[in-house]
């Protein structure tokens, strides 16, 4: 297709969602989840700069900053544990 075509249609969906208004609600859980992976992220930084006198490391990407942000302090704990038992 050709890009002019594809701008066009995206203008029109995004003035129809203006018109018609879109539901703040999938907006703001889209929101929200991603400030927990962020803080996720900030959580497994932090271990990794603590962990590297004892020699531990858990790496920082999408999967381990969705379960350290999502489940928390515990999801944070089962990392470290499966980095220090099941990954040496």
């Amino acid at each position: 297709m050709e890009p002019y075509i594809m701008i066009i249609c995206i203008l029109g969906l995004l003035f129809l969602l203006l018109l018609a208004g879109a539901s703040l609600k999938p907006v703001k859980w889209i929101g929200s989840i991603f400030i927990k992976i962020v803080i996720g992220a900030l959580l497994l930084f932090f271990v990794n700069s603590f962990g590297t006198s004892f020699g531990l490391h858990v790496p920082i990407n999408i999967v381990t900053s969705s379960i350290a942000g999502l489940l928390g302090l515990p999801g944070l704990a089962a990392l470290v544990i499966i980095k220090m038992v099941i990954i040496p």
